[in-house]
């Protein structure tokens, strides 16, 4: 079988046109998927494939990403999840929804993040980007664990595909942060944002870890690209202060090389289904490819990975042996 060489122009379509053999017959979560963004595009694309594709959102809002789906491929098995991951008792029902569907799990795919914003806390009193970004996302797989096992073969592996970002790099995470309420007056919205995505590539890496080939794993930066989140006016000006936005609030070609929608998702759909990552569980992947090289050291740190896998189990009040 030849295979294309990915690279930063390659698109969500491209990916899924070279593995369609293997997205076929298989059922994928992909959380955080609201038109506009790279949850929603892959989703529109594993969906041309895909036996089922769960699409969910924090509201009922997700009946036009369905619709949008539909319209574009009418045979698309498309079926709607509400998950709030910033509340854990939302997250256990949504977990317990999937649990009871009669069809396996084979790909489960971590694209949701919280809007930044202002200081927030959830229900459960976390800051609200580490809640949304990793404790519930832990929450959730530790739950839908057994359903993903349940889908390992002989000939098949199932996967968890974690989307970071080259924001994990930025500042090292605070595991004392992790649980502690932060001051509100000392907030930075960026900074909470790498944080959360550190931890999402260390909980990917430990994960994999942990699984022993029973899951692959892996983490990735989709790359910057133009989508909801980056337009709402509580980031707009965060963004711009550093030279990502114009003062118009639009792209700032000048400062990074932005990707369009369809090659945001490019690396989430290669994650999800490129056979050559087989044997790489714990990949960090950048444009499609593994990028090992691109971990900040801080996120190398198998200790830190543990501790924050032990100190995420402290806060749900449950252990997570995959």
């Amino acid at each position: 079988m030849s295979l294309p060489t990915f690279t930063p122009t390659t698109t969500a379509e491209d990916v899924a046109a070279a593995f369609a053999e293997q997205i076929r017959g298989r059922n994928v979560l992909i959380t955080g998927t609201s038109i506009d963004g790279v949850g929603f595009e892959a989703a529109r694309v594993l969906a041309k494939h895909a036996n089922l594709v769960i699409i969910t959102g924090y509201n009922s809002e997700r009946r036009l990403s369905e619709k949008a789906i539909k319209k574009e491929t009418p045979s698309a098995n498309i079926r709607r999840l509400i998950l709030d991951l910033s509340s854990l008792a939302a997250v256990r029902k949504a977990a317990a929804e999937v649990n009871a569907y009669p069809e396996p799990l084979h790909v489960l795919i971590h694209n949701a993040a919280a809007g930044g914003g202002a200081f927030k806390l959830t229900v459960d009193g976390f800051e609200s980007q580490i809640a949304t970004n990793h404790i519930g996302p832990f929450l959730f797989t530790k739950l839908l664990t057994p359903k993903l096992l349940a889908a390992q073969s002989e000939s098949y592996t199932p996967r968890v595909v974690v989307v970071s970002s080259e924001g994990h790099s930025f500042v090292p995470l605070d595991l004392n942060a992790v649980a502690r309420n932060p001051n509100p007056e000392t907030y930075d919205l960026l900074n909470a944002y790498s944080q959360s995505k550190a931890a999402n590539l260390l909980f990917a890496s430990e994960f994999s870890r942990r699984a022993k080939g029973k899951i692959n794993v892996y983490s990735l930066h989709p790359g910057i690209i133009f989508t909801n989140i980056i337009k709402k006016e509580d980031n707009r000006a965060a963004l711009t202060a550093i030279g990502t936005l114009t003062p118009e609030g639009l792209p700032n070609p000048e400062h990074i090389t932005w990707k369009t929608l369809g090659q945001g998702a490019a690396t989430t759909v290669a994650a999800a289904f490129d056979i050559r990552l087989e044997s790489k569980s714990g990949a960090y992947l950048v444009d499609c490819v593994e990028a090992n090289d691109k971990i900040a050291p801080h996120c190398s740190n198998t200790e830190t990975a543990a501790k924050l896998w032990t100190i995420t189990e402290e806060i749900v009040g449950e252990t997570f042996t995959p």
